[in-house]
């Protein structure tokens, strides 16, 4: 989300909406309400601690330039959480 524009948070609004609309209850990071302003530490742990309370970790297209996206995967693969590109989790729903 870093250094994109408006830290991508259309992508994630408009992806975490298509999966809402195939049944997934979505915890997404852009829509936490966090106050802005904040050092890329405080979101991630944020992040991480909404994270912790998901099923699975759906990716979007890009997330490997995202070092936030690469802990989260990091975190979730040790912890045996299934992660996946978000289209496949639409995929799946289907």
């Amino acid at each position: 989300m870093t250094g994109i524009k408006d830290f991508n948070f259309p992508a994630f609004n408009q992806m975490s909406a298509r999966l809402r609309a195939v049944g997934y209850d979505v915890a997404n990071p852009a829509d936490n309400g966090a106050e802005t302003g904040k050092p890329w530490g405080h979101y991630m742990r944020l992040d991480i601690a909404q994270m912790l309370t998901c099923d699975g970790v759906a990716f979007l297209d890009g997330w490997t330039n995202s070092k936030g996206a690469r802990l989260e995967s990091h975190i979730a693969t040790e912890l045996g959480m299934p992660r996946e590109m978000a289209e496949t989790w639409l995929r799946k729903a289907q």
